[in-house]
């Protein structure tokens, strides 16, 4: 009976320890997020949002049942014009005065068959006050222990395309700048 209370309690331990979730928190120093639109057919202009916040919280070694929450400051968006971040800034677009906040929280996460370390990400974007359901893609670079900062590091790269005129950002005409915006993020993230 002792024998198998003993067993009880190692196999409870180890399955607690497991299930435990744990927190991670983007590297600002090392994660960046990036847009890209067309212009006019002819090129692609890049942009980046400088401010941002990401968490994820998992329970699992391989994210496989990760939840990503992130928030921007919209006003920190960067082309590297002046006058077109003006514009980008002003109710031509974003409308940061009103809305200076986009944020993004994951609803599910699902593996991509056949390839290793790839997910699906599905969750909720709120971005000029609009909130509509999209899905990303998720590839986990690995995760490795940071000795500078004496941590557990995390990579991933996140990427898709969402519709600006889902979100009403600019004129629905997509003459000057493409309706279709592409995003990746790459981030490392610490263990909290």
């Amino acid at each position: 009976m002792k024998k198998l209370f003993f067993i009880l309690i190692i196999l409870f331990s180890v399955n607690f320890s497991f299930g435990q979730t744990t927190t991670w928190e983007n590297d600002p120093m090392h994660s960046k997020l990036t847009f890209t639109v067309v212009h006019r057919g002819f090129s692609d202009i890049l942009g980046l949002f400088q401010k941002f916040d990401a968490t994820i919280t998992t329970t699992k070694p391989d994210f496989s049942d990760a939840m990503f929450t992130l928030s921007v400051d919209v006003a920190s968006k960067n082309t590297e014009v002046k006058m077109r971040d003006d514009d980008l800034r002003s109710k031509n677009f974003f409308d940061v005065a009103k809305y200076p906040t986009m944020t993004f929280k994951s609803t599910s996460i699902t593996k991509t068959t056949g390839i290793k370390d790839r997910f699906k990400i599905t969750g909720d974007l709120t971005m000029h006050g609009i909130t509509k359901q999209v899905t990303m893609n998720m590839w986990y670079r690995g995760t490795l222990y940071d000795s500078t900062f004496k941590k557990n590091k995390a990579g991933f790269q996140v990427t898709g395309i969402i519709n600006r005129n889902d979100f009403n950002v600019g004129a629905p005409d997509p003459f000057d700048i493409s309706t279709d915006v592409r995003m990746k993020a790459d981030g490392e993230f610490f263990e909290q």
